[in-house]
């Protein structure tokens, strides 16, 4: 199928993401308002539910596409589509009114839980661990990585400048055959239904995605990722969410240890520091957006060597950086 279809998707997918998002936005003025508190980064009552949108356009032209070119073999991935409208209609309704804790984890992990049960039962990374064992810890740490993406939606523009490097790194080894066509396709959609997203996110925003899209963003991202993970590229798959993982992960281990409620919002993620500390907002969403694109590349450098020593070192290269970039958040300008 080549470049172009992907291209496409990226296209189309942007058109309609914008187009539905401009639609929405009056009806989200009116009932879907998110009013600044004490932890929030806005300062002025900013509609949320832009994630409709971005969902909707990711979903609506990857699942033509994908119709369009079934004859050739291409599967159509409906338990990840089923998935994604599920974890998007608890995000919805946590949106306009706010779930207990225990449901919300409830529901999210049975929608994480459904991906993962799509896993063909031959695909085992450890052969050694129980498959029951390695899919519950799968579960997991999908639960885990579908809430740190919604923790680090908390600037404009953040979850834009983590989604396109990742989508864009899984479309190209997409194209170059190391992905299933529909990962690829659905990838391409979802950073083309972002990059729509923008003129109504970028600062100061217009629209939020709310949980609506932040939440569905973070399973279809981890279902490429675990795609890719599946297919030997375990290196890949850690270094391109790796500023979002350090960054959510580091943050929850040290409210947990003051004895925090780690459910509960607050504004001690790296970023959020970093905006206290004096960088503007689009400083630490360009810095950000710089640092995964160089981790992309890390990523598809991994990808093109077989040496246990050169993934690793590229880890470490990775790491390295990403703890830059927080030790430099943290600090004073």
């Amino acid at each position: 199928m080549g470049l172009v279809f992907p291209l496409l998707g990226v296209a189309l997918a942007a058109i309609l993401s914008f187009a539905m998002t401009w639609a929405l936005r009056p009806l989200l003025l009116r009932f879907a308002l998110a009013r600044p508190n004490a932890r929030s980064s806005h300062k002025t009552p900013t509609p949320q539910g832009g994630g409709i949108a971005v969902v909707g356009a990711t979903l609506i032209v990857a699942g033509v596409l994908i119709a369009l070119f079934r004859s050739t073999g291409l599967k159509f991935p409906a338990t990840i589509f089923g998935a994604t409208l599920f974890i998007a209609t608890v995000g919805a309704i946590d949106d306009l009114k706010s779930i207990p804790v225990l449901p919300r984890l409830a529901t999210q992990g049975l929608a994480v839980g459904i991906v993962v049960l799509t896993i063909p039962s031959e695909l085992q990374y450890i052969p050694a661990c129980p498959l029951w064992l390695e899919r519950g810890i799968l579960l997991i740490g999908g639960l885990w990585f579908v809430n740190l993406v919604n923790f680090m939606d908390g600037l404009d523009l953040m979850t834009v400048a983590e989604t396109v490097p990742i989508a864009a790194t899984v479309v190209a080894l997409g194209l170059i055959g190391d992905l299933p066509w529909a990962t690829t396709i659905v990838a391409a959609t979802l950073g083309g239904a972002v990059l729509g997203f923008v003129p109504f996110n970028r600062p100061v925003a217009k629209v939020f995605l709310g949980d609506v899209g932040s939440l569905p963003i973070g399973l279809l991202l981890g279902w490429c990722l675990l795609e890719l993970a599946y297919r030997g590229y375990l290196t890949a798959a850690l270094l391109l969410p790796l500023y979002y993982l350090a960054d959510a992960t580091v943050t929850m281990l040290r409210r947990l240890f003051a004895g925090e409620k780690i459910w509960t919002a607050h504004r001690l993620h790296f970023y959020q520091r970093a905006t206290d500390n004096g960088f503007t907002v689009t400083g630490v969403v360009c810095t950000v957006f710089a640092l995964n694109i160089g981790l992309a590349g890390l990523a598809i450098a991994s990808t093109t060597t077989s040496s246990i020593t050169a993934k690793l070192s590229l880890l470490v290269i990775g790491t390295v950086a990403v703890v830059w970039v927080m030790f430099r958040f943290a600090r004073p300008r």
